[in-house]
C-alpha cells in the first residue's frame, strides 16, 4: 500500500508575495511627550498657593522697593526723595554698629551651633541604648517659640546673686564668674547668641545626623583594616560625605543670624543702650517706634539684598566643595 502523501508545507504568505515591506517592520516612531508648561493640570493644583503667595509676599515685596525711596511716614501721602534713605543709613551710627553686631552674632552662630551640633550628632550615632531619647531631649528647643526661649533665658541671665546662671555659678564655687549678663553691654550680646546657640543645635545636629546614617560603614571597615585611627577616618572618611550636610546648615545658620530679631527683642530690646541692636530691630524701632516707615524700608531692602548676596557667594563654594 503505497504511504499517504502528505500535504506539503504551506509556503508562507510573505515568501509567495516577496520581501515584506520594510516599513511594516520597523517600529512606530516614539511619539514626542509635550513638554509641560504653565497650563498643564500639575500648575492648576499650585495655582492657588501660588496666588496667596504672590499676594501675602510678592506683591508687598515689590511695594516695599517702591517705599525704600520715598519719605513716607504710614499715613498720608508719600514723597519721592531719591536715594536719600539710603545716604542716611550709611551715616546712621546706629545702623552701623547694628551691622557689626549682625555680623558678629552670625559668625558665633554659624560656628559654634554648628560645631556643637556636629559633636552632638558624633555621640547620638554611636550604639548606646539611650540614644533615641537623646535625639529627643536635643532636638526639643528647637520646636519652641524663640520668644518663649528668650523669656526663659532672662530668667537664667537674672542678675540677681542667687538666681539662675548666677545662682548656679555661686553654688559650684565660681561666684567671681556672676555677671548681670543682659545689663552689661559687653556680655548682652554674646548673652543673645547663647540663647540662640542653645535652642538650634539640636536642629543642626539632626541635618548633620542624617548625613552620617549616608556614610557607608564599608569604608569605615576598609580604613580600619588599612590602619586609620578613629580622628583620621572621620578626617578621611567621614567629613568629605558631610559636605551636603555641611552646607545645609550654615546656609541655613547664616539666614538665621544675619535676620536675627525674635530673640534679640525679647530678651533686650536691642540695648543695654545699642550693645545687642542688630539690622532687624533698628528696622523695626525705625518702623513701628519712630514711624519712618521709608526709612526702614530702605533698611529691609538693604539687609535682603545683602542676606541674598552672602547666600549666594557660601552656596557657590559650598557647592563647589561638594563637588570637589
Amino acid at each position: 500500500m503505497p504511504p499517504t502523501a502528505r500535504p506539503a508545507p504551506a509556503a508562507s504568505a510573505a515568501g509567495a508575495a516577496g520581501p515584506p515591506d520594510s516599513a511594516a517592520r520597523l517600529p512606530a516612531p516614539p511619539r514626542r511627550r509635550r513638554r509641560g508648561g504653565f497650563l498643564t493640570p500639575p500648575w492648576w493644583f499650585a495655582a492657588p498657593a501660588l496666588l496667596v503667595y504672590a499676594l501675602i509676599v510678592l506683591y508687598p515685596s515689590a511695594s516695599g522697593i517702591v517705599y525704600a525711596f520715598t519719605d513716607w511716614n504710614g499715613i498720608g501721602d508719600r514723597s519721592f526723595v531719591g536715594v536719600d534713605n539710603f545716604d542716611r543709613l550709611l551715616r546712621d551710627d546706629a545702623a552701623r554698629g547694628s551691622l557689626v553686631n549682625t555680623l558678629l552674632l552670625t559668625v558665633a552662630i554659624v560656628v559654634v551651633q554648628n560645631g556643637i551640633g556636629l559633636l552632638l550628632a558624633l555621640g547620638v550615632h554611636t550604639r548606646i541604648r539611650s540614644r533615641a531619647v537623646l535625639r529627643v531631649v536635643f532636638f526639643a528647643p528647637a520646636v519652641v517659640s524663640p520668644v518663649m526661649v528668650a523669656f526663659l533665658w532672662k530668667y537664667v541671665y537674672n542678675p540677681a546673686p542667687d538666681a539662675g546662671l548666677n545662682g548656679i555659678l555661686g553654688a559650684v564655687g565660681l561666684g567671681s564668674l556672676r555677671q548681670d549678663w543682659l545689663g552689661d553691654p559687653s556680655l548682652a550680646l554674646w548673652s543673645v547668641a547663647g540663647m540662640v546657640i542653645w535652642q538650634f543645635s539640636g536642629y543642626s545636629m539632626v541635618i548633620f545626623l542624617a548625613g552620617l546614617e549616608g556614610v557607608p560603614a564599608e569604608l569605615h571597615e576598609a580604613a580600619m583594616i588599612d590602619g586609620a585611627g578613629r580622628f583620621q577616618r572621620f578626617r578621611s572618611v567621614t567629613w568629605p560625605l558631610l559636605a551636603p550636610a555641611v552646607t545645609i546648615n550654615v546656609m541655613l545658620s547664616t539666614i538665621g543670624g544675619l535676620k536675627l530679631f525674635d530673640q534679640v527683642y525679647a530678651a533686650t530690646s536691642g540695648g543695654p543702650g545699642h550693645a545687642s541692636e542688630t539690622l532687624s530691630t533698628v528696622l523695626y524701632k525705625q518702623a513701628f517706634v519712630f514711624g519712618n516707615y521709608g526709612y526702614s524700608t530702605a533698611i529691609a531692602l538693604v539687609l535682603a539684598l545683602f542676606v541674598a548676596a552672602v547666600s549666594l557667594i557660601q552656596i557657590r563654594y559650598l557647592r563647589g566643595r561638594e563637588v570637589a
